[in-house]
């Protein structure tokens, strides 16, 4: 128990012959198990969780034969598992989870008959999971999740474990196809095999089979085929989370029998349908994302008039119609609410005071007409407000500027007219973006032009204007539609051009042959908007890594022209570079859009950070501190030239592991092949319109807290990408990790640690591997400077954040640290 002890364990312990139970958990002890400890014959609990003791477990300890709990986790234990250990056959509770050992799991624990608890948690194991483990017939609890190197298929056996209440295997590296047994434990209270390279389907009758469920969580396991009906039969379950699979199908009507449901997420799926009503039964129901399938329909009144604990509602990019419940107004408890690209039409609900609650509010990319609703003048907490690409219209409301923790609006591409305020949010240009409207006045930055006479004058001379438009013939219009079309064809068409004119031009013919056909071994990449291909051209045989665009997928042209912009005049070392771009036609007469960039052999940082078996080299070695110093400053120059040197700022909108691409020398270079964003243009009007048409969301887990699954893009947020990023370069830990939930993140993670147990947050494997190589101190020193930069480019507020400059001069000092 907790005594704020310090200092090492004494091996005198040992003299204490008749000692049953040690417990010395939660202190600051350092150094050594003592070995001698083995000698203790008649010890039956063993608990040194929550220190900093390093080194190996002792082998003696399996002379304690008579031990019921080993407890050993959260420390910095190092080496093996002892195989022994199976002797000890009392043994109920074994927990070495968060350590840095190097073994596999040990075949022989499968004849620890008694076992209840298992945990290896983050432990570094590897080498997969013995089939033996399925005879572990008293087993309760199995967690050995954010072992990302374990490995190896879900052994069939686990089936066998009748009595498990809770089995976590996310993020361990697993592949092969999950057991249809593990369905059949009627035990499980909960599930989590999520973030896996698994396949296999949900059975159709795992409603009846794993009738004490409560959370079930299998998100990115590949899932295919179709939402059993039967879930609705789990009438226990308090979490459902699906999310980032290929499931297809409807949402089961009967999922309203699930009274204790807080959280269904199901996004990121190929879901169709509509919107269950009986979802509006789910009174306890905190938490529903369903964004990025194909729901179609209009939004259940229920489901917004019921719910009214609903905190979080997602339910973009979807295909769903019609108005927008005015009942959405009885929503106090709403907190984020994204109807991001839909469909709907007609005019924003008018009465929105009892939603007090609301902070994010989304409703970009509709046909919404209409006025801004005064009530929204009373939403005092709101900070982030995107209503951009509708057909809003009249003047700008000026309530909108007494929101005075409103940071971020966007009001773009609506049928706005008359003054822009210049009090609250519209004080600073950065903060509120009103492009593609019929506006003047405003902050001088905006450069708009100046307001004629009073706001009646205004509207006289709008009132002028029309009668103007009105009285062209129909045929003058006519021709001024069609010059207007011809410009913006060849607009788009000269962007495309200008790139090309820049650099060698190749045909389609000469890419499919640089990839063999485009063949799926060439395959190095696939996002959201295409496919990526390693190729090599003509007879130099130079390598080259190739972007072809989905142009089927909803976006995927507008991103083709952001990027080309984007590419257009960027030069630097550490961005990758274009060599080319083809916007041609295939040999079927289908458009065919392509990006060329310079191959990078070592591939992307999220390899070298969270290797899988088979990966190859990337698997083989650990990056070193100064390696990793020099990563981390390689993508701060990126970004500050993008921000700061460019002709206009370039904000990059999804900065992440696998956009750091490294060459030979292990130098990092910016970019993003065919994931998920694209660079993007920030003048003041191709800013606004690519922000909110590819540059959504980012990647979840990077995204700055202003945009709110949707909000306007800054650089301040590649800022806070940034700092995120850092920290998951020196922890290995990426911020989707299972480990962060109810509240927690990677940043709160470290901050909490920081700086006492600095060293014990850090990558496991960095840290063992520069024992050798820097004093502790110095280590100490690099690892405390490079998390002071992280958490300042990840503070809440935007204007809170280090500059990019600053971050490149710690840094600076921090490589000069690590290369003496």
């Amino acid at each position: 128990m907790s005594s704020n002890l310090m200092g090492m364990i004494s091996p005198s312990l040992s003299n204490l012959s008749f000692l049953h139970t040690l417990n010395l958990s939660s202190n600051r002890l350092s150094g050594n198990i003592p070995s001698e400890l083995g000698l203790l014959r008649r010890l039956q609990v063993i608990s040194l969780g929550g220190n900093f003791l390093t080194g190996e477990i002792p082998t003696s300890l399996t002379n304690c034969t008579h031990l019921t709990h080993l407890e050993l986790q959260h420390n910095g234990l190092y080496g093996e598992i002892p195989v022994n250990l199976s002797y000890c056959r009392e043994l109920r509770v074994f927990n070495v989870s968060v350590n840095t050992l190097s073994s596999g799991i040990p075949p022989s624990f499968g004849l620890l008959s008694k076992l209840e608890f298992f945990g290896l948690h983050r432990s570094n194991l590897t080498g997969g999971i013995p089939p033996s483990l399925g005879n572990l017939s008293s087993l309760l609890a199995f967690d050995a999740s954010e072992n990302f190197n374990l490995g190896g298929n879900i052994p069939d056996t686990l089936g066998k474990l009748t009595k498990l209440n809770y089995l976590r295997l996310a993020s361990a590296g697993l592949g092969g196809e999950i057991p249809a047994s593990l369905f059949n434990i009627s035990s499980l209270r909960v599930l989590d095999l999520g973030n896996n390279d698994l396949s296999g389907v949900l059975p159709a009758d795992i409603g009846f089979t794993l009738p004490r469920i409560q959370y079930l969580s299998l998100y990115n396991c590949g899932l295919k085929g179709r939402i059993p009906a039967s879930i609705s039969n789990t009438t226990g379950l308090r979490l459902i989370q699906l999310h980032e699979n290929r499931l297809q199908g409807s949402v089961p009507p009967d999922i309203g029998r699930l009274n204790n449901l807080r959280v269904l997420a199901l996004a990121d799926n190929a879901l169709t349908g509509t919107i269950p009503e009986t979802i509006g039964s789910l009174h306890n129901m905190t938490g529903l994302d369903v964004s990025g399938n194909n729901l179609s329909g209009e939004i259940p009144p229920m489901l917004v008039a019921n719910l009214t604990e609903l905190a979080f509602l997602d339910l973009s990019q979807n295909e769903l119609q019609g108005s927008i419940p005015q009942s959405f107004g009885v929503m106090r408890n709403i907190a984020v609410l994204d109807l991001t690209y839909n469909q709907f039409s007609g005019m924003i609900p008018k009465d929105t005071t009892q939603c007090q609650a609301m902070e994010y509010l989304f409703l970009q990319g509709n046909q919404l007409v209409g006025r801004i609703p005064e009530s929204l003048g009373s939403l005092k907490g709101l900070q982030y407000l995107d209503m951009s690409q509708n057909n809003l219209s009249s003047s700008i409301p000026d309530f909108l500027s007494t929101l005075q923790y409103l940071r971020s609006l966007n009001l773009s591409y609506n049928q706005f007219d008359g003054p822009v305020p210049t009090r609250g949010v519209f004080n600073d240009s950065r903060n509120f973006f009103v492009a593609g409207n019929r506006v003047c006045g405003g902050v001088p930055e905006l450069q708009l032009p100046k307001c004629t006479g009073t706001d009646n004058s205004g509207r006289r001379l709008h009132k002028s204007r029309t009668v103007l438009i009105v009285s062209i013939t129909i045929g003058s219009l006519l021709a001024l539609v069609i010059v207007t079309c011809i410009f913006v064809m060849y607009a788009q068409n000269r962007m495309n051009q200008q790139l090309v004119q820049q650099h060698v031009k190749l045909s389609y013919a000469e890419l499919q042959r640089a990839t063999d056909g485009f063949s799926v071994s060439s395959l190095i990449g696939v996002g959201s908007f295409g496919s990526v291909y390693r190729g090599t051209l003509g007879n130099e045989g130079q390598e080259v890594a190739i972007k072809v665009l989905n142009l089927l997928q909803h976006g995927a042209e507008r991103s083709f022209l952001a990027e080309c912009e984007a590419l257009r005049s960027l030069r630097h070392r550490n961005l990758v570079k274009v060599i080319t771009a083809c916007s041609t036609m295939d040999h079927s007469g289908h458009d065919f859009n392509a990006l060329v960039y310079e191959f990078m052999p070592n591939r992307d940082m999220d390899k070298w950070l969270h290797p899988s078996v088979g990966e190859g080299d990337t698997s083989s070695r650990t990056l070193t501190m100064a390696e990793r110093v020099g990563i981390a400053l390689d993508v701060a120059e990126a970004l500050d030239y993008l921000h700061n040197h460019g002709q206009a700022p370039i904000v990059h909108c999804d900065l992440k592991p696998s956009n750091g691409l490294l060459d030979n020398e292990m130098v990092a270079h910016v970019g993003d092949f065919g994931l998920s964003r694209f660079v993007q243009g920030a003048n003041n009007n191709s800013f606004q319109h690519t922000s909110n048409t590819i540059g959504i969301k980012g990647t979840i887990g990077y995204i700055p807290p202003e945009y709110g699954m949707g909000g306007e893009i800054s650089v301040e947020g590649d800022v806070y990408s940034y700092g995120i990023l850092l920290l998951e370069i020196f922890t290995a830990k990426r911020p989707t990790d299972p480990l962060f939930q109810g509240g927690q993140s990677i940043r709160s993670y470290v901050a909490a640690a920081y700086p006492e147990r600095a060293m014990e947050v850090a990558d496991p494997n960095l840290v063992q591997h520069e024992e050798n190589n820097m004093d502790e101190g110095s280590l100490e020193e690099c690892l405390l400077s490079v998390f002071r930069v992280a958490l300042r480019c990840t503070e809440g507020s935007p204007r809170a954040r280090m500059l990019t400059r600053d971050a490149i001069r710690e840094l600076t000092a921090v490589r000069d640290v690590c290369d003496d």
